[in-house]
């Protein structure tokens, strides 16, 4: 339910028209497309939605130049027409027959001021926005990308995308949507770097770290009960520049470190506050994991326009009340290690752990922080200017908080989490402490 500008409720409805494939409009290399390791990490579906407001150019024909563009992006990129599939070595890799992306029309009974705050994830209104193929069990049945053009009645139009994450990090997604838009707009945009064997494991493996990241951590709080047993509320937090400044002041105030970044002292309290709402056990071991960007971490640097994964997902294991009974600044340098250890023999290491033990990161007792700060989605323009608003539409994991950077010049950041009605109302209270 959504409330418009005089307080009554109005109900999205959405009529989708029948989902078509959109081929690239050339014939493009029909062969199997190597995905490495980071890229089987996280095999996900990730939905976003962008808001166009209505101008005088109206919205009759968005559906029609945003499809005709995707079909010129496919060129480039037409690993995005294929699909997944497994490998003969038990991976997935990208079968590329060149079939198209899925592309669906649908109509709106109401405005887009009338969707309401697209700065919080609501799978139930926003979900409407985006194509989700019926009885797709997982994503192997799910095409690695659709995309839904919904018109509304003001003249808007909003864009929804389905992309599975296995095909590309948040830096090589914006910069894929970037181009698409560029294409609308009859512009040239630089191709992508396809070689994804750059980042193959090394043969023999060399496995030269611990990776914690992997680590099973027993729920001694029993925090999955919590979770099965209240409704889950999704919330977003504004954190503006006077309250980062205060945060970043928090953390240095002892004299134990010298200085910290918005994103240490946030993450901190962040995992901090989310540790006391759910009333972790002291002797409860408590995981942060996040992403790096590795791309310029790994010797060579990554080249530019590099198509897929280059984060890697660095960590901090820490007792529930170790990091609720010291100051602000021990959690921030436990996140501040978490960053140095980020090096290329670190990030081929955790390659080749993969490689070898074929696993995936543990989230029991986990918090999994993932920040799109540095995205710059608002820049999407397909000929109707910049997006009113975008965002996700749900968060991948319960174990998920996401950082969105906020406001005209970028300088806020807004934190979207979702926790149990009980821990929601004291992680609220927490930060109204700031």
């Amino acid at each position: 339910m959504m409330a418009n500008s005089d307080s009554s409720i109005v109900e999205l409805n959405v009529r989708q028209g029948e989902p078509t494939l959109v081929k690239p409009s050339i014939e493009t290399e029909k062969t199997l497309y190597f995905l490495s390791n980071l890229d089987q990490n996280i095999a996900v579906p990730l939905s976003t939605v962008y808001c166009f407001k209505s101008s005088s150019r109206g919205n009759e024909d968005a559906a029609q130049i945003i499809k005709d563009a995707l079909s010129k992006i496919l060129v480039p990129y037409y690993p995005m027409a294929g699909k997944l599939i497994i490998s003969s070595d038990g991976k997935l890799i990208v079968d590329c027959p060149g079939e198209g992306a899925v592309f669906v029309e649908a109509e709106a009974n109401c405005n887009i001021e009338d969707i309401g705050d697209l700065t919080k994830p609501d799978p139930a209104t926003l979900g409407k926005l985006v194509y989700n193929t019926p009885g797709a069990k997982n994503i192997l049945e799910m095409p690695l990308m659709a995309v839904q053009v919904t018109r509304f009645k003001c003249g808007g139009f909003t864009l929804g995308l389905n992309m599975i994450h296995c095909m590309k990090d948040g830096i090589c997604a914006m910069e894929f949507v970037n181009a698409w838009s560029e294409t609308a707009r009859g512009l040239k945009p630089i191709p992508p770097f396809l070689d994804r064997t750059i980042l193959k494991a090394r043969d023999p493996s060399k496995i030269e770290f611990t990776h914690h990241e992997f680590d099973e951590v027993e729920d001694l709080s029993d925090t999955k009960k919590l979770y099965q047993d209240e409704d889950i509320l999704y919330k977003s937090f504004l954190f503006g520049p006077e309250k980062l400044d205060l945060l970043k002041k928090k953390g240095t105030e002892d004299g134990v470190l010298e200085k910290c970044s918005s994103f240490e002292a946030l993450s901190a309290f962040v995992w901090r506050a989310r540790t006391e709402a759910l009333r972790m056990q002291p002797d409860q071991e408590t995981k942060l994991l996040f992403a790096v960007d590795g791309r310029s971490r790994f010797v060579p640097p990554i080249p530019k326009g590099y198509f897929g994964n280059a984060i890697v997902l660095t960590n901090s294991i820490c007792k529930a009340g170790e990091l609720l009974k010291n100051p602000l600044s021990y959690t921030v340098d436990l996140i501040h290690k978490a960053i140095d250890m980020v090096t290329d023999s670190y990030m081929r290491s955790a390659i080749d752990y993969i490689e070898v033990t074929r696993e995936r990161p543990s989230l029991t007792a986990t918090l999994l922080i993932t920040t799109w700060t540095r995205l710059s989605f608002h820049t999407t323009d397909f000929g109707w200017g910049e997006p009113l608003c975008s965002g996700p539409v749900t968060l991948p994991e319960k174990e998920v908080i996401l950082f969105l950077s906020h406001g005209h010049q970028r300088k806020s950041v807004n934190v979207l989490l979702g926790l149990p009605a009980s821990a929601m109302e004291t992680f609220e209270a927490l930060v109204m402490q700031v």
